[in-house]
């Protein structure tokens, strides 16, 4: 099945070849967790504050499904 990943601020380091909001796409089998995706891309657990799976929060132990947009935030500072 295929989903599609964007990452966003800090953790684009881990992804250079995408262009700011560019997605990457994954092909990955029926049964994969949005955590095990996270370890594909090499994005480290501690920086991923936030996972968003079709718009709406996830945690790692959710299931993707083909088709689904999946967004690895980290935390956000600002002032």
């Amino acid at each position: 099945m295929q989903v599609e990943v964007r990452v966003f601020a800090t953790l684009r380091r881990y992804l250079p070849e995408l262009d700011i909001g560019e997605p990457k796409l994954l092909e990955v089998p029926q049964g994969t967790t949005l955590g095990e995706i996270r370890e594909q891309l090499e994005l480290p657990a501690e920086e991923v504050k936030v996972i968003m799976r079709n718009n709406r929060q996830a945690d790692e132990e959710g299931l993707a499904q083909d088709g689904d947009r999946i967004t690895y935030i980290p935390a956000v500072a600002g002032g």
